[in-house]
């Protein structure tokens, strides 16, 4: 072979330089990868972050099915190689984000344009590219190195988990554009130390003048944001037209006055002529509104933003004062205020004590209103406060924070909300004070949806706190918001009177009371037929309830903690109707979602077969040239392999969601989760060959199956401590099956490829045929499906369902391990 610096092999992996290239690497692309899920959710809807994922694994997939097409690439210096491979994942990165930022996807126009489709597709590729790069450089380590798979996979974990520091911590300095920038840049630093640990006689100018060129595209970049200005324009984030914000900026002479970002949110002020969002407001208010800026968050939900100087007499005129004309003297709790209307109100027309339950600090530095010295803040999340605190309240208001979205959009279908799940209304109920009232308002929607969810959800909190809704329950109609109140006890004659008093004076029609009467449901808001009144009639009158929701058109059971889905309502009765109507008409159910979802998994098939079968296929049309070759695609390596890459995406993506309810947001969530996940799994993957294979997918198995049953409990137990103290717990917990998860990927190489793991020697020169790009790629090819299925399958189940089906993947893994090495057993047949 040819001994020159081109040529040379690296003998082994122990080398400082690579070991750290890689780490760095696979920091850059799991920073990325974060970040990505983060810009997509601000600049289309929250369901593309499951494409992300799924876009992430396929260019690692991608980059398997490659090595076992070209397998010449692995005779290649791997030192060298890794650094080109850097420096194109840097660069690729950069390019990948500015075309899917100048052409974005209208998931809203995919069935009337056509060319929405090859959209899609080109966003799929575009951003799969960087991690099919990083993919490529660890399938070459990994093959040019079997006996050392453990060490190599564990480096990319624990790299891996580094970037997920990163994505918390840099949003906060850099902003989400910044982000891109600084991902790109520890890709280019990966590229420099591998590049220039090389031989000294090798050809380096090519990669040193690209080199040169991403840093100072980089640090140009970050430069300016560190010294608080915009960063480079190219940069700049475009928004979805369907989103609130890109509405409010079309009023001539709008203008964002303030955007920050921090961990888990953008948040835009935008002062406008044109903002006067002041939900439920009764037409009966004739003064001139007041002029009011807009807060958004995630580039969408507009609140008003209320400040100190706000007249607040209009604020009589909004539903939920209800509840202070009943309690004048309220210690009141508002849960997420964000710019502080109900805030206003409280303050207004209550004489009592006020506090308000806001997570995000952005939110409170924004908004004056939360310096009023008679109102106590607590910066966390909901839930969070309601188990810590041992206070009762005369009053909780659960304000109204998201803009109207009609369900037939089915954007907002994936957005997880904790707020308005069964167990949380459980948990409002129980800080009620004796006669206490909880009072929350959605919009309207017909037929009745968004606001019939919300009634069940009151009725269904009341019978499980073994009261009767039909006394404990009233709730009225305006033109536009539909408003619930729950009492701690029975509504009184000399209640429901002021209630009615209050509802006439402000024409808002009641829509269920104790003692209503038909006659008294269609005054001020006039319907062809009185809706939401004998809609809520039915549901509340229904034995059991289970009956209205099996024959209702939506889905509008009451959302639960294991299935915290309030804005979706899609039903397949719903499919004949939608086909009906597709390219005709604005769908006329809450399926749109739900259906981009589906072409998502039905492209993730496509693309993920292709991965798979496209290197069998060509591998046995060359055949004929070598007849006598042995084959490297192995069953029982699509089985056991495949089955690795559900499995790991079908634990994870459920565990992201519950732990989105016990750190308080998605971001924390997401980043302590995947760090905890990876870092652990990384030092399983260290020690995996000192641990038995079947021990650990038979203990992994058991952990899982077991853990949804035990989280319920550590959640209640916990959910009350100091945020440090829950991502503390959070690791703790997820530690032991992260060790074990880290396991199965290297230990199944050296159960399955032992010839290679042992005497692979690549210093002959020839081409190896080896199983391992392959395993690559159908582990990748898996994994590129999991992510979307795993989020229809929580849509359909819950998560405790996914989560379940996750250990059995592992279980079959481990029969297929256990099977492949029993006597008789047929070791290599191929496809």
């Amino acid at each position: 072979m040819d001994s020159s610096p081109d040529h040379a092999h690296v003998d082994s992996i122990h080398q400082p330089g690579i070991w750290l290239s890689l780490f760095l690497l696979s920091s850059a692309t799991l920073a990325f990868e974060i970040n990505l899920t983060r810009l997509f959710s601000v600049a289309q809807f929250y369901h593309f972050a499951f494409m992300i994922v799924s876009v992430a694994l396929l260019g690692y997939g991608a980059s398997g099915a490659v090595l076992s097409i070209f397998p010449a690439l692995l005779i290649r210096q791997p030192d060298r190689g890794l650094g080109r491979l850097a420096l194109a994942t840097g660069i690729s990165i950069v390019v990948a984000y500015l075309l899917t930022n100048w052409i974005p996807f209208d998931s809203y126009s995919i069935i009337v344009d056509r060319r929405q489709i090859f959209i899609l597709i080109l966003h799929y590729i575009a951003l799969a590219v960087p991690f099919f790069f990083s993919g490529l450089a660890l399938g070459i380590l990994l093959t040019d190195f079997p006996d050392q798979a453990g060490s190599t996979y564990a480096i990319n974990l624990l790299g891996s988990a580094t970037g997920c520091v990163i994505a918390l911590v840099g949003p906060s300095i850099l902003g989400g554009e910044g982000m891109v920038t600084l991902s790109s840049l520890v890709a280019g630093l990966a590229a420099a130390v591998a590049v220039f640990s090389t031989p000294r006689g090798s050809k380096k100018l090519f990669v040193s003048l690209g080199l040169s060129a991403l840093l100072i595209i980089s640090l140009l970049d970050l430069s300016l944001r560190l010294a608080k200005q915009n960063g480079l324009s190219a940069f700049d984030l475009h928004i979805s037209p369907y989103k609130s914000l890109s509405y409010a900026l079309q009023y001539p002479g709008s203008s964002i006055t303030n955007s920050q970002w921090n961990a888990f949110s953008r948040v835009d002020v935008v002062r406008s002529g044109g903002i006067h969002s002041l939900p439920g407001l009764s037409y009966r208010y004739l003064e001139p509104l007041p002029q009011l800026d807009g807060l958004f968050v995630d580039g969408d939900d507009l609140n008003p933003i209320i400040a100190d100087t706000t007249e607040p007499g209009f604020t009589a005129y909004l539903p939920n004062v209800i509840a202070y004309q009943l309690r004048p003297n309220a210690n009141t709790l508002v849960l997420e205020p964000r710019g502080g209307l109900d805030i206003l109100a409280a303050l207004t027309l209550s004489r009592g004590a006020v506090t308000s339950v806001e997570i995000n600090p952005l939110i409170v530095a924004m908004t004056p209103i939360y310096t009023n010295p008679r109102l106590s803040v607590h910066m966390e999340s909901e839930r969070s406060y309601l188990q810590r605190t041992q206070a009762q309240y005369d009053v909780i208001v659960l304000s109204l924070v998201s803009s109207f979205h009609p369900v037939q959009s089915g954007a907002y279908t994936l957005a997880e909300d904790y707020r308005y799940t069964l167990e949380s209304f459980q948990e409002m109920r129980q800080h009620l004070a004796p006669g206490g009232l909880l009072v929350a308002t959605r919009w309207l929607q017909d037929p009745p949806s968004e606001d019939l969810r919300l009634f069940a959800l009151a009725v269904s909190a009341t019978e499980d706190s073994e009261a009767d809704p039909r006394q404990e329950i009233v709730a009225f109609r305006g033109y536009n918001t539909g408003t619930v109140l729950i009492k701690n006890g029975a509504f009184s004659p000399g209640e429901l009177s002021t209630i009615r008093d209050f509802a006439d004076q402000r024409a808002f029609d009641l829509t269920y009371a104790p003692d209503i009467q038909a006659d008294e449901t269609n005054r001020y808001n006039i319907l062809p037929e009185s809706t939401y009144y004998q809609t809520y009639l039915s549901l509340i009158e229904s034995d059991p309830h289970q009956a209205f929701f099996d024959t209702y058109a939506f889905d509008v059971r009451p959302p639960t903690d294991d299935h915290p889905f309030f804005g979706h309502y899609f039903k397949w009765s719903q499919v004949p109707q939608i086909v009906a109507e597709f390219g005709k008409a604005w769908l006329p159910f809450g399926g749109g979602g739900y259906f981009v979802i589906l072409v998502l998994l039905i492209l993730a098939i496509l693309l993920a077969g292709t991965l798979i079968l496209l290197p069998v296929g060509i591998w046995k049309l060359n055949r004929r040239k070598t007849p006598h070759t042995a084959s490297p695609f192995i069953l029982r390596n699509l089985i056991y392999f495949g089955l690795l890459g559900f499995a790991f995406l079908f634990v994870e993506i459920p565990l992201l969601q519950r732990f989105i309810l016990y750190l308080g947001n998605t971001a924390y969530a997401v980043t302590t989760v995947l760090f905890a996940l990876l870092f652990f799994s990384g030092l399983g993957s260290h020690w995996s060959q000192h641990i038995s294979l079947r021990f650990a997918l038979g203990t992994l198995t058991l952990l899982i199956i077991v853990m949804p049953l035990l989280l319920p409990y550590l959640f209640e137990w916990t959910m009350g401590l100091p945020l440090v103290a829950r991502l503390g717990m959070t690791v703790v917990t997820l530690a032991p099956s992260g060790f074990l998860m880290g396991i199965p990927f290297p230990a199944g190489l050296r159960w399955f490829t032992p010839s290679q793991t042992a005497n692979l020697s690549l210093n002959d020169g020839n081409t190896p045929s080896s199983d391992i790009p392959w395993i690559w790629a159908v582990n990748g090819g898996a994994s590129v499906i999991s992510p979307i299925l795993a989020a229809l399958l929580a849509l359909s189940f819950g998560f405790r369902v996914v989560l379940w089906i996750g250990a059995v993947c592992y279980a079959a893994a481990l029969f297929t391990a256990w099977m492949s090495h029993q006597p008789g057993a047929v070791r290599r047949r191929s496809l």
